[in-house]
């Protein structure tokens, strides 16, 4: 277990569409293992495999996160479901992008399926904290971030702001995608 750097806007290994995971093995096992102990590190609420540099479908969460009544830290291959048309407004960041925290639309409720580190299928049923934590890791598993879900005007502005961050390194500017949820 290694609590491990998180890379940052504009790495190209957050912009691609992560791999199902097919081997359930030790490897897995560290990787989430690895996952659950950078985000405590971090304080983070979720945080997903392509974060680390690995393109595979993992992703972490914070088990003490509302609506989390199976105490679940990690969710493997997760598909979402929307139950109901509802949604909600709010402040979301993320690990990728230190210091930025926007407004931001998700779906209210969301139904996940996906596997344990050993394979075992499960479902979490989540709202409004969970329910935006687990879509926004399953954004990263699909090269989405979260600065992708702002308006054209909103997205311009937060490039620019990227582009002055002490912290940002890579060149040339981030792209915007738009996310397929």
């Amino acid at each position: 277990m290694t609590v491990l750097p998180i890379r940052k806007v504009g790495d190209p290994a957050l912009r691609l569409r992560a791999e199902a995971v097919t081997d359930f093995d030790a490897e897995l096992d560290k990787l989430v293992q690895d996952l659950n102990e950078t985000l405590v590190a971090s304080h983070g609420a979720g945080l997903a495999a392509p974060q680390l540099g690995v393109s595979l479908r993992v992703f972490a969460i914070n088990p003490d996160l509302p609506g989390n009544d199976l105490k679940l830290d990690h969710l493997v291959n997760p598909v979402l479901e929307f139950p109901d048309e509802e949604v909600q407004d709010g402040i979301e960041g993320c690990l990728s992008i230190p210091g930025v925290y926007l407004d931001t639309k998700r779906r209210l409720n969301v139904e996940a399926k996906g596997y344990t580190k050993h394979g075992d299928p499960v479902q979490v049923v989540g709202a409004g904290l969970m329910a935006r934590c687990i879509q926004h890791e399953t954004d990263h598993l699909d090269g989405v971030l979260f600065i992708d879900r702002q308006d054209p005007q909103g997205q311009a502005r937060i490039l620019n702001t990227l582009r002055e961050a002490t912290w940002f390194e890579y060149l040339p500017a981030p792209e915007v995608k738009v996310s397929p949820h």
